[in-house]
């Protein structure tokens, strides 16, 4: 097929791989601008899909917006049999959904109509769900309400945000390929209308631990924004929590048991146990900025954090 991929963060980039080997003619690869970054935020960095689709040969367009009539023009002149969009970053609108001949296919990575939106990996874990997965669905003029045309789901688990992101853009991109191989073989059904959730685009703010909450959606917290890693704060540093565990046997300061009257964020004893609304976590991984991540015990060493502290 000849085909225009859409996409912009490390998350597409399997499914550009996969359309390449899979014998697809790409005839454009569009990707978000490139971003200020570096080491001192100056230098103008090109996307993750950009990067690929330019070391692959792929033309490569960055525009800023598609809503103009001469990016609507540019965009339908390449006369695509199909658009594949993965996590693009920009809304469609009409005509460029329109201008292929077979429309636009996203590769969404939630079970739809659960978790439409900009981050459902993330929300999935935060609110404790079981599994997710990814639907390969046909693209409308709705946030992610199209007709779904093949679905594949996975366990969640233990597992954390980054580690979720690349197994299900590889489930993402297999499925893509199996759908372009038989289009008619997979006809487009509707999304039940009940279970419709929304996720929400992550704001920074939410990356700070709340350990008003109980343990359990402390420990999602950790999972869900590693990468880049949810913190506390502690002697005006912030430090950042790769991984945490579930304890039951941390004692306050003065020997009593952990959960009896100790305030949410109170350090507990010296593996950096910390008490919650209810019960506690253990940070096992943690991270100081500039720093390499390391154990927690490593972390004490130089780092310390007596029993007692209020984080």
């Amino acid at each position: 097929m000849r085909i225009v991929f859409m996409g912009t963060p490390d998350f597409a980039v399997p499914t550009l791989d996969a359309l390449v080997q899979a014998g697809h003619e790409l005839v454009a690869a569009y990707s978000q601008p490139p971003r200020p970054g570096g080491r001192r935020g100056r230098e103008l960095v090109p996307s993750p899909v950009q990067r690929r689709a330019e070391a692959l040969g792929i033309p490569v367009r960055t525009p800023v917006s598609l809503k103009n009539a001469d990016a609507q023009a540019a965009f339908a002149a390449l006369e695509a049999d199909i658009a594949v969009v993965a996590a693009y970053g920009l809304i469609l609108p009409r005509a460029i959904l329109d201008a292929p001949r077979h429309g636009c296919l996203n590769i969404h990575a939630s079970l739809l109509p659960r978790w439409r939106g900009a981050a459902p990996i993330q929300r999935a874990i935060l609110a404790g769900d079981a599994e997710t997965g990814v639907c390969i669905m046909q693209m409308e003029a709705g946030l992610d309400t199209g007709p779904v045309r093949l679905e594949r789901r996975t366990a969640i688990a233990d597992k954390t945000g980054g580690v979720l992101t690349e197994e299900l853009a590889a489930i993402g991109a297999k499925a893509l390929i199996e759908v372009l191989a038989d289009l008619a073989g997979h006809p487009p059904a509707p999304q039940p209308e009940d279970g419709v959730t929304y996720a929400a685009k992550i704001d920074k703010a939410e990356l700070r631990l709340d350990f008003t909450q109980d343990a359990a959606a402390v420990e999602r917290q950790v999972r869900a924004f590693n990468p880049p890693g949810a913190w506390f704060e502690v002697n005006g540093e912030r430090i950042r929590v790769l991984a945490a565990m579930y304890s039951r046997e941390g004692r306050s300061p003065d020997c009593t048991p952990a959960f009896a009257g100790v305030q949410p964020g109170t350090v507990l004893d010296e593996d950096l146990t910390i008490a919650c609304a209810t019960s506690a976590i253990r940070t096992t991984l943690v991270q100081r900025a500039g720093r390499s991540v390391v154990t927690t015990e490593d972390l004490l060493r130089g780092f310390p954090i007596p029993p007692g502290t209020r984080l």
